[in-house]
């Protein structure tokens, strides 16, 4: 209490400790040399008082404050330095909009004055050109779409973190980073508070969802074209040392069944038949056929024989045989379209490993499949070769069974291969050399491997000649030391004339000459009913 006033127990109105002057100590107070009154001066001395401790206390808070939080130390800013800050937040605003609107604009205006350009004229519109481009850069680069959709993400966040860094006050770094969040996750702005932050954010988080719409769309579409790629049987066969066989007939099916059989004593194998066809429906066709195939996997792949990336695509370099088969309808065309595949064979950079059967229509075009594709080309005249089979069975009945044993892999079967140790030996013991095969033929190699039935006794095999032979399979027979041979009485095999024959052929085809001609001494009469 001041000087004169003494305390009371009762408490004042303001809750202090109550002071009751005894006496009223600055009216009974005179006033100093100075003129001014006692009261005035404590006044002063006391103002003085309060305001050094005032200011004390102020520097400790400030001191407490910037320990615990440096931001504190910016509201003691003027407002002269917060208008920069705020000016820059109203340009971020005003750059993200002009940056959103902006290209809308031009390119009204560009359209606009195109159609003032071409009103005269047959110019096509500038929204037209540009579309065209961007079709033709989506389709051309195939990771156009991604790299678009990454571009539109980034500017999505920078713009919207620019509006959000004019209508908030956090950091840009900060505003950048809410705008992912957005963009990633369409409910993070819940929680915004204000007219102008709930609006940006909305905006963005309907661009996020957008942004995620397509990414989705591109997923999508990306795992459809993958199945469907494999479906269709566009992927890439990864074989070697395969049977390729490039098209599709009728005949497919007896051609599979055989070679199911050879591969039955290596343990199985891989055929691919690649042809114009859907995937499905061949492998459909294939499973009708229900045939054991004895360990082979059968591969199907839709191309065309005729498209080097097609051939490519199953390994047609690596393939053990290139099967191609004729198509059914006009003969011409089909080994047109042969000769044609032949080329695209011989034009792979790789090369062929393997050789190449070609099923022709016609026989007259048989020199010419040769001629293009050389050594590594054999041709089958199937059309001729079932004619003249026919004339012969019909000679000679029962050898219809004879040629289905050895034309077949189910018994016995012809069979080519090199022997070194037989070199030198006359063919009149290499007939006696193999207990458990009957050889036939010689595959001459200095004539280019030219084919020799029943060649002359005291025919000598040369270096890389090879024996032609009949037996159950490749690995059954083997040369053995020739046996010894009693000596006999030749007998002369007295051959009876031949007489003419008489053949009724019910039918028309376009080759009957070839079937007619089965041999230049056999002159047959011959009865036509058609």
């Amino acid at each position: 209490c001041p000087r004169g006033s003494r305390p009371r127990r009762r408490r004042s109105p303001s809750g202090g400790p109550g002071c009751s002057p005894q006496r009223p100590f600055c009216s009974a107070s005179p006033p100093s040399s100075t003129g001014t009154s006692p009261c005035t001066t404590r006044s002063t001395i006391c103002g003085g008082q309060l305001g050094a401790a005032t200011a004390k206390l102020q520097s400790c808070i400030v001191v407490m404050d910037s320990s615990l939080d440096m931001s504190s130390v910016f509201s003691y800013q003027s407002n002269d330095e917060f208008v920069p800050s705020r000016s820059l937040k109203n340009f971020s605003l005003l750059l993200s909009l002009s940056a959103l609107y902006a290209p809308i604009i031009i390119l009204k205006y560009i359209d606009l004055l195109s159609r003032l350009r071409r009103s005269g004229g047959s110019e096509v519109a500038f929204n037209k050109r540009l579309a065209y481009r961007v079709d033709i850069f989506l389709s051309l680069h195939p990771y156009a779409k991604p790299l678009v959709l990454l571009v539109g993400t980034m500017l999505l966040i920078g713009l919207g973190g620019l509006a959000l860094y004019g209508v908030t006050d956090d950091s840009l770094s900060d505003c950048l980073w809410l705008s992912w969040t957005f963009v990633a996750d369409a409910g993070n702005h819940a929680n915004a508070v204000g007219f102008g932050p709930k609006l940006v954010s909305v905006s963005i988080s309907i661009g996020g969802m957008l942004v995620f719409a397509m990414m989705l769309g591109l997923v999508t579409d990306s795992i459809s074209e993958k199945f469907d790629s494999l479906r269709k049987g566009r992927s890439e066969v990864i074989e070697q040392s395969h049977t390729l066989i490039l098209g599709w007939s009728d005949k497919l099916g007896s051609l599979l069944n055989q070679i199911c059989i050879a591969n039955e004593s290596l343990g199985g194998g891989t055929i691919v038949v690649m042809a114009e066809r859907d995937k499905e429906e061949m492998e459909a066709d294939i499973a009708k056929m229900e045939f054991d195939m004895k360990g082979t996997a059968v591969i199907c792949r839709s191309g065309s024989p005729l498209i080097l990336a097609d051939l490519k695509k199953v390994s047609v370099s690596k393939a053990r045989a290139i099967v191609v088969l004729a198509e059914e309808g006009n003969a011409d065309q089909s080994d047109a379209r042969a000769l044609r595949i032949v080329l695209s064979l011989t034009g792979v950079k790789e090369g062929l490993r393997g050789h190449i059967v070609v099923e022709l229509s016609d026989l007259d075009n048989e020199v010419l499949v040769k001629l293009v594709g050389g050594d590594l080309v054999e041709t089958v005249v199937a059309h001729d070769v079932i004619g003249r089979l026919m004339i012969q069975c019909a000679r000679q009945p029962g050898l219809a069974q004879i040629w289905e044993d050895i034309l077949g892999f189910e018994n016995c079967e012809f069979y080519i291969k090199r022997w070194p140790q037989l070199v030198g030996m006359q063919f009149e013991d290499v007939l006696i050399s193999f207990p458990d095969a009957v050889p036939c033929g010689i595959k001459m190699a200095s004539y280019g491997g030219k084919i020799i039935l029943n060649p002359d006794d005291c025919y000598v095999l040369q270096e890389g000649d090879e024996v032609i032979v009949i037996a159950e399979d490749d690995d059954t027979y083997t040369p053995s030391p020739l046996p010894k041979v009693k000596e006999a009485v030749y007998i002369d095999i007295v051959r009876h004339e031949r007489n003419s024959q008489k053949i009724l052929l019910c039918g028309m085809r376009r080759d009957i000459d070839d079937m007619i001609v089965v041999s230049p001494f056999f002159k047959p009469l011959i009865t036509f009913s058609l």
